[in-house]
Order: structure tokens, then C-alpha cells, then sequence
């Protein structure tokens, strides 16, 4: 993989940039990876077009509008170790909107019983020693046992591809964990940020999140998040950014073909309209860019995206008619309940007119496989019991709304064996580059995931030598458009319009929505054109 190009400010247009022959690219997917690679292009000033399926850019990071309140799809936290992440939010003018912890502290509930997971100024992995030895919710002889097979996971190689090939849950045994240190500890956090459970997880994968995250440097786990929808965070700002550096931005278009031609590549869209372009970086989710390749692209093998799988997440969202959580999130234990947190302020809740004191939960269930097709009133009458348990504020609270957004495909599937099959940024045909989060980014499908995958793809264009000919730049909406052929009414070239290129539609759902309303899809950890709009359900509570 290409190393990254970091974010800075942006730069001015050169003279250079104005009179060369503008080199344009292509980029296909308006997620984080592609966000991410079409901003650090146009900045370089190449001629960027960004094709998005969705309505909107954002991917599997957005929120929409459900009556009064601004929801997100799902629940997307960073850490401090997420510097590529960190710095396309500096880039986007936005990083003041995020809220980062001075130190890593989490507050793990179960029934009738809390505890906190907090690092101390000590250098790791000392830091979190203290914690670990007066941890609750395991036994003095389980605490010793964590720490020991934290100190083990220490010393994975990450370099060594077949530390990819061993599941973590069998690792932690062989290092000394039983049933309970890994529901308690090592799943708290499996779950959450591989969306697998240790038991189906690659030990490269959870190696990576524990060393780079809570073991190799005392800040690096410090939690961060949004203050404002994740729409306001990353999809409106981009589009902004974007628009000031001269890209064109292509909504609503999916696109259906690519085949090289003249020494660039052709691209069709769902509609039989086509572009060309010098370069092409495709950021759409595997599935898609599987279809969209030429044969002989990569070297993974033939089906190697259903290899990948997909895993689920489900979000339950309660607007309460009281405060019941006084802190921003929480963990679950020994509950149904995975991670709880507190969106009042982002929603817009805390400043509509008559709603004070009203409180907003959004609890996020990972690896959500058993639930997916669970129907709200079976999910809320699994739900509200087990919060009620884990937050006894709840008894007495009255339930003003509850509904569900579901994604099928949030994140790929990081089971041992898989990261043989996540291509890297380049291909073997010159000027077609991958991003993603499913790429081989070394990280599992996180936001960082994501903007590192866009940052190599667009310092791999960077790098390689501009065509002979560059296409010539003309017009915003009509750069690169093909025309009929003479006496046809047909496009030139390939007649692909295969529907399954975009999102299967009903990866994202958003169920319960008001009368009157209807969210706008777009979906959590990221690449990938978003899906279009999802079917509603209609739960009244």
C-alpha cells in the first residue's frame, strides 16, 4: 500500500495548475475513501469528478431528518490514534466539531453493577494496569489473567501474514482467557470495532485495534466524537470543499461500466451517459467494484468480495421524556445492550421549544446477525428491558418515540483468512486505483480505515506521470460528457445498466419514521457510494 499523503491546508491554484492540460479523475463513491481521495486530488490540482449513487456524500457516515430531530444512522466514535481521520476534518474546516477525551475513560454497566475502564498518565502499557487490576466485573485471578494476555497481544508481529490466519478467540485461550476476561474484556471492545465477536475474528484485526488503540501509546485510545449529525460533519463539508477546488460533484449517478479507452477509461452511468477520464479511482463498496473491474485487474481471485462478507449492525433510538444517562456513553455487560449513548445535543433535541429535559439514546448492537430482520416491536421488546437493567433511571421514564436503523452491509467480515483477500490500492491497469475501507489498509472498516485508504489511492495518481494528452478541462457539467453517436441516440460504448451496481437498497432501513417524513439514506464505520433510499416502516409507540 501507498503511504499516505496527510491533509493540510488547502492550497492555492497555481499557475502551473491553470495553464497545464488538466489531468481529470474520476472518482467513484462519495463515502469517507472517497471524500478523502478526491479533496487531496483536487488540491493537487487535478480535475476531479465524484460520482455518488446517494443524494449525498457521506456513505456509511450520514445522518438524516425525522421530524424534528437530526438522526444518524449509526454510531461512529474515533480514537486519537485516527490521525488520517483527524486530519480530513482539519482539511474540511470541521475538526473543532469533535469532542475528544482528555484521557481514555469508559463506563461499563451491568445489571446492578457499574465499573470504569480509565488510563492513567503512566506510559504504556502501564497506563491502563491499574484499571485492569481493580476491574469488577472479573475476578482477582481473571484480572491477572487479562493482564497477561494484554501483554501478550503486545507482542503480536503485525507484519507477519499469518497472524491473519488464527482466530482471536482460540488465541486468547492459548494465552490463558477463559469465557469470562473475554465477555467482559476483550469482546467490549472486539465487537465494537471489528463488528464481529472474538469467537469469528482475525487476530491481525484485533491485534491491530489493541496495540495501535489501548497498548502501544497511553493516549492513543482517548474516545472522540461528533458534536454536530454526521451529515453537518463530513457530507456537507466535503461538498464545500470540494466545489471551492474546482471538482464536479454528480449526485443521484451510479455508475454502471468502465472499460479503458485511448489511454484513459470510459465510465457509464445507470442512464447510458458517459465520461472519460485520465484516471479512475473506484471507492464504491466490494461488491460493486468487483463488478465494475476489467478482468485481469487484480489478483485476488474471482468472488473474492463475497469473500470478504458482510457483517450487520442494528441502532435503536429512545426519546425519552426524562434524563436517564448523565454520561455520554456507555458499555453494556451481561446485557442485550452493547453500547448506549447519549445524542440530545447533536440531535437537535436539547434546543427545540418544549422539549426540555427530554433525553435521546441511540443504542448501538454490533455483529447484530441474530437481530437484522427482527421486526421494532420484537427489537424494543428485547431492548427496553435490558436498558431498564443496565440503567435503573429508565423505571418511570416514559418512552415518547422509539424506531430502528438497520444497516445489512456495515462493515465487511474480518474473519481469519480475509486479508488475503483485501486488494491493495493499485491495480494492474495503469491509472485505476482502489479505496475503502475494505482495502488493505492494515486497519478493519473504521473512518480511518476509510481516509487512509483515500489518501494512498490519491498519492499513487499523484505520483504516476501525467498522460501524454490529458483530457482538456471544459465546463463544470459538461467535462468528459460523450456524446451521442451521429444518427444513433446512442452512447459509445458498453451497454452495461446492471442495477445490482448499486447498494442492495435495503442495506439501510430506517423503521418508524413520522407520518410525513422521509429520511434520505446514506449509512456507519464507511467507504462506499451510499444506498438509496430505504424502505419505511411505520411502528407507532
Amino acid at each position: 500500500m501507498t503511504g499516505p499523503v496527510r491533509f493540510g491546508n488547502p492550497p492555492a491554484r497555481s499557475a502551473v495548475h491553470e495553464s497545464a492540460p488538466a489531468v481529470r479523475v474520476a472518482v467513484v463513491g462519495g463515502g469517507l475513501a472517497g471524500i478523502a481521495a478526491a479533496v487531496r486530488l483536487a488540491d493537487a490540482g487535478r480535475q476531479v469528478l465524484l460520482y455518488e449513487a446517494g443524494a449525498r456524500l457521506g456513505g456509511l457516515t450520514h445522518s438524516f431528518r425525522r421530524g424534528e430531530l437530526d438522526v444518524d444512522n449509526g454510531q461512529h466514535v474515533f480514537l486519537r490514534c485516527c490521525t488520517a481521520y483527524l486530519d480530513l476534518l482539519g482539511r474540511l474546516g470541521v475538526r473543532g466539531q469533535v469532542h475528544l477525551q482528555p484521557r481514555l475513560d469508559v463506563v461499563v454497566r451491568a445489571p446492578g453493577r457499574t465499573a470504569r475502564l480509565r488510563r492513567t498518565g503512566l506510559p504504556a502499557p502501564l497506563h491502563l494496569a491499574g484499571t485492569l487490576l481493580r476491574y469488577p466485573m472479573l475476578s482477582p485471578a481473571d484480572r491477572a489473567r487479562a493482564v497477561a494476555g494484554a501483554l501478550a497481544l503486545r507482542r503480536i508481529r503485525l507484519a507477519d501474514p499469518a497472524v491473519d490466519e488464527v482466530n482471536f478467540a482460540g488465541w486468547l485461550a492459548r494465552h490463558g482467557q477463559n469465557a469470562r476476561t473475554t465477555a467482559a474484556l476483550w469482546d467490549v471492545f472486539t465487537i465494537a470495532a471489528l463488528n464481529v465477536p472474538a469467537a469469528e475474528a482475525s487476530l491481525a484485526m484485533a491485534a491491530k485495534v489493541f496495540q495501535t488503540g489501548l497498548l502501544t501509546r497511553a493516549g492513543a485510545g482517548d474516545i472522540g466524537w461528533s458534536r454536530l449529525p454526521l451529515q453537518q460533519l463530513h457530507a456537507e463539508p466535503a461538498a464545500r470543499a470540494l466545489a471551492a477546488a474546482g471538482a464536479e460533484l454528480r449526485t443521484r449517478t451510479r455508475v454502471a461500466g468502465l472499460r479503458p479507452d485511448s489511454g484513459g477509461w470510459l465510465l457509464t452511468d445507470q442512464a447510458g451517459g458517459t465520461d472519460r477520464a485520465d484516471q479512475v479511482v473506484l471507492a464504491a463498496p466490494p461488491d460493486q467494484v468487483e463488478r465494475l473491474l476489467p478482468a485481469g485487474a487484480l489478483d485476488q481471485p474471482a468472488g473474492w468480495s463475497a469473500g470478504l462478507g458482510t457483517s450487520p449492525i442494528v441502532n435503536a433510538h429512545l426519546v425519552l421524556d426524562r434524563q436517564v444517562l448523565t454520561e455520554p456513553f456507555v458499555a453494556g455487560l451481561d446485557s442485550a445492550v452493547q453500547w448506549v449513548f447519549d445524542r440530545t445535543e447533536q440531535s437537535g433535541l436539547a434546543r427545540l421549544p418544549g422539549r426540555a429535559g427530554q433525553q435521546y439514546l441511540a443504542i448501538s448492537l454490533s455483529a447484530a446477525d441474530e437481530l437484522i430482520d427482527l421486526r421494532t416491536a420484537e427489537l424494543r421488546d428485547r431492548i427496553l428491558p435490558a436498558l431498564t437493567a443496565l440503567l435503573p433511571e429508565l423505571r418511570g421514564a416514559r418512552v415518547l418515540d422509539f424506531f430502528v436503523t438497520r444497516e445489512r452491509h456495515a462493515t465487511f467480515r474480518p474473519a481469519p483468512g480475509t486479508g488475503r483477500l483485501r486488494p491493495g490500492t493499485a491495480t494492474r491497469l495503469p491509472g485505476l486505483v482502489l479505496a475503502g475501507a475494505w482495502t488493505d489498509t492494515g486497519w478493519p472498516a473504521t473512518m480511518e480505515s476509510a481516509v487512509l485508504s483515500g489518501e494512498a489511492a490519491a498519492a499513487l495518481l499523484l505520483a504516476t506521470p501525467a498522460p501524454a494528452a490529458a483530457v482538456p478541462a471544459v465546463p463544470a457539467g459538461q467535462a468528459g460528457r460523450v456524446d451521442p453517436a451521429p444518427g444513433t441516440g446512442k452512447i459509445p460504448g458498453p451497454e452495461r445498466a446492471d442495477s445490482q451496481h448499486q447498494r442492495n437498497p435495503d442495506s439501510t432501513s430506517h423503521d418508524a419514521p413520522p407520518a410525513g417524513t422521509a429520511p434520505t439514506a446514506g449509512t456507519a464505520p464507511t467507504a462506499g457510494t451510499a444506498p438509496q433510499r430505504p424502505e419505511l416502516e411505520r411502528n407507532a409507540t
